[in-house]
């Protein structure tokens, strides 16, 4: 007689594990542990039983549905418990060859060559706009078209730049899972010309020397805290990235031998930095040390000594001062740098060292970090005399 619901949440465990008849080979196995639906079967001449579910995780009619399945595999003559071994395995290929968990395998063996900051852009940028379409998806399987079709939806919102972005981050992560044999090729290669190309962003930046020396007058005349001002003043003088500018900390700073020394950790580019400090940039640093100097930061948060400056200080101080975004940013003042010093005939290769841009050759960048030390340290002096003639109004054109 067929089992029923009732009879099943009514049955109670003996001390001997027994068996319950339904139909069609199928039956509930009853223990100590548990009731279990199994499946009784012969297959190329011998007896075998497939698992059907732990009730009541699994009900009588889910068993039932997978009972016929497995029936009507017999009738094809497949075996039911081989099938389900070699979907399982498939499936747990597919979840370890999928797109995201490749690409997170790729993130983590990378992300300690970037910056925090740059770290977490690039993992929200593929959990917003790549992983919910292509996440499951086996690596080897994506296409082009299936890429393409995911950039699109990204620039349909208005944000191309972030499409390309997107593209370059996977092309990455695509010639990894090459490298590590689980794809055969990169589908972003096929993509070239696909997204319309993205405009150059000019940098909000002053480059006018009449303009920059009243910018300088601006900063000295800012009424407001010591610690922006002074991060104000020190910006132009090292032409830093804003972010390395204001989570500089004391232990970096050398004043008895004029240099700062910032570690790879806080470089975008992954390398240790120098900076050599003008007599300028050290009376910045000399006016800010009996206030933050007891701290880790030079230039600490306003609302907490234990947090660098907030990213929006000196952004907000130069909008005090009447800045607009379009007319200077923190940023800006790189720019500002090294348009005026290659206009002065500075080498570029000096300029860019001072920078921390990337180099392309990897050779070299391996010992370049202190390249030109001596031509960079005589640059940084004549750029802060070039700025305080600025600020004189000595130079207007």
């Amino acid at each position: 007689m067929p089992l029923t619901n009732t009879a099943i949440r009514n049955i109670s465990p003996r001390t001997k594990a027994f068996k319950l008849s339904d139909q069609k080979g199928m039956y509930l196995l009853v223990n100590k542990t548990g009731k279990y639906f199994r499946f009784d079967y012969r297959y190329g001449g011998k007896r075998k039983t497939l698992a059907l579910g732990v009730y009541p995780d699994i009900s009588l009619a889910e068993a039932r549905k997978k009972l016929e399945d497995a029936r009507r595999l017999l009738e094809n003559d497949v075996d039911p418990g081989q099938y389900r071994k070699k979907t399982k395995g498939l499936i747990i290929e597919q979840a370890e060859n999928g797109f995201e968990s490749i690409a997170r395998e790729w993130f983590t063996k990378n992300t300690h060559t970037w910056t925090q900051g740059h770290s977490r852009t690039i993992i929200r940028r593929l959990e917003q706009n790549a992983f919910p379409w292509l996440g499951g998806c086996p690596i080897k399987s994506i296409t082009a078209p299936d890429l393409l079709s995911v950039l699109q939806r990204i620039e349909s919102r208005g944000a191309l730049e972030t499409a390309h972005r997107v593209k370059q981050i996977c092309g990455q992560i695509f010639r990894y899972a090459i490298a590590t044999g689980r794809a055969e090729r990169d589908p972003s290669a096929d993509l070239r010309g696909a997204l319309p190309p993205t405009k150059p962003k000019r940098m909000a930046t002053i480059t006018d020397p009449k303009q920059v020396g009243e910018l300088l007058r601006a900063i000295d005349s800012y009424q407001g805290n010591l610690i922006t001002k002074c991060a104000l003043r020190l910006a132009p003088l090292v032409f830093l990235r804003p972010g390395e500018l204001r989570k500089s900390e004391w232990q970096e700073i050398d004043i008895d031998n004029e240099v700062w020394r910032i570690p790879g950790e806080r470089m975008k580019m992954r390398d240790p930095h120098i900076v050599p400090l003008s007599q300028q940039s050290i009376e910045v640093l000399q006016e800010i040390e009996p206030l933050t100097g007891r701290g880790r930061y030079v230039f600490p948060s306003l609302i907490s000594s234990q947090r660098p400056m907030s990213e929006n200080t000196v952004l907000g101080a130069l909008r005090r001062l009447g800045y607009a975004k379009e007319e200077m940013s923190g940023h800006g003042f790189r720019a500002m740098a090294s348009t005026l010093l290659h206009e002065q005939g500075w080498p570029t290769d000096i300029i860019e060292r001072q920078l921390a841009h990337a180099e392309r050759n990897k050779i070299k960048a391996a010992y370049n970090h202190a390249q030109h030390l001596s031509e960079r340290k005589r640059m940084m002096i004549a750029w802060a005399d070039y700025l305080d003639l600025l600020r004189r109004s000595a130079i207007t054109s």
